[in-house]
């Protein structure tokens, strides 16, 4: 078994005491930070860090170096799995990432593979495998991938997108089409997580950034039972050690009672929901992570400490709390506001662990 200094993060997801809310940060390790940015430069662009496995490595430890955070992050994208895939990752600047082969048939479906994680995502592994070594048991791992739904879109798309027209063309036109590459990525997921965790991650995270865009009804067919799939294929203990898993949907406070019964350990919450009303619905069955609104670090010292004790007071006395952005942190955000979010976690939190 592997020993933590610091196993706040895990215990919380297990709805086990802890003696203070664990706090880390969506998109932590990147570009809000100077010696992120300056290692990004020398490195040439995002891929390039991603990439290189020591890169990787320092950007993921960089905001534990300014930060008294509850776990780390593995620097990488949600687009990895597509790019191995052979779709062509890129990056325009100002645009976002971009594919320049996207998914228009069944034939492309069809002769998508299943990438090998440790031949074409190996840089993945390797990163995963460095930065767990360098963080000599200080604080656990996060590895994450994105949902199926939320990586088809991409692979669909072409790129980002605001209507999702082609894939949502996709899904009521050939439903079996995109059925079938739901399905095919869901199994990539599987094993690129379960490598993750084998190299070294000690929690895994699932990011269904673009789930909220569906109805209740095409959530559960073309998000949520990949994402229920995908729970149950992946490995939940290693050398001993409970492996939780955590969802998180954008805009999916309205399935949050569906998403809890899917296996998982932990619900993602975005800022759109009170965080009190999901601990009422689901607090029993799973730990909540969540939900401070990113934009108020854009605020006063005072006002990031109010929001952090009006969100502690929501979810109240008990375990089962990760403290979160309900996004990730935005780029232009000063670095010591979010050291005030983190050091007001630890301060006000300890009352609710008693």
């Amino acid at each position: 078994m592997t020993t933590l200094k610091n196993d706040r993060y895990i215990r919380a997801l297990l709805k086990q005491p802890v003696d203070a809310t664990p706090v880390w940060m969506m998109r932590q390790a990147g570009r809000y930070l100077p010696e992120y940015k300056a290692v990004r430069k020398e490195a040439g662009d995002f891929m390039a860090v991603c990439t290189n496995p020591e890169l990787a490595c320092e950007v993921t430890l960089q905001p534990l170096r300014r930060f008294k955070l509850d776990a780390a992050i593995l620097f990488s994208d949600i687009l990895t799995i597509p790019d191995a895939m052979g779709l062509g990752l890129y990056f325009e600047a100002g645009e976002g990432p971009k594919f320049k082969h996207p998914i228009k048939s069944l034939a492309d479906v069809k002769k998508l593979p299943n990438p090998d994680p440790e031949i074409e995502l190996k840089y993945v592994m390797d990163a995963v495998r460095t930065i767990r070594k360098n963080l000599k048991g200080s604080v656990p791992l996060i590895g994450f991938s994105g949902s199926p739904w939320t990586l088809a879109t991409y692979m669909i798309e072409g790129g980002s997108s605001k209507a999702f027209t082609k894939i949502k063309k996709m899904a009521f036109a050939e439903p079996q089409t995109l059925h079938l590459l739901l399905d095919k990525v869901a199994d990539s997921v599987i094993t690129y997580l379960n490598a993750q965790i084998a190299a070294g991650a000690q929690s895994v995270m699932i990011f269904d950034t673009w789930g909220g865009v569906l109805s209740p009804r095409d959530y559960k067919l073309f998000s949520l039972q990949y994402m229920e799939k995908i729970v149950a294929g992946l490995t939940r203990e290693y050398e001993g050690n409970k492996v939780p898993v955590t969802l998180f949907t954008k805009n999916g406070g309205m399935w949050l009672e569906s998403i809890a019964a899917t296996g998982c350990d932990a619900l993602g919450l975005d800022w759109t929901i009170d965080i009190a009303d999901a601990k009422a619905r689901v607090g029993d069955k799973v730990a909540l992570q969540g939900n401070m609104d990113p934009s108020v670090l854009y605020a006063s010292k005072e006002r990031i400490e109010q929001e952090v004790q009006d969100i502690l007071a929501g979810f109240g006395a008990g375990e089962g709390h990760v403290f979160n952005l309900g996004h990730g942190i935005h780029l232009d955000v000063p670095p010591e506001n979010a050291g005030y979010f983190v050091d007001a976690v630890h301060k006000y939190s300890k009352q609710y662990h008693k």
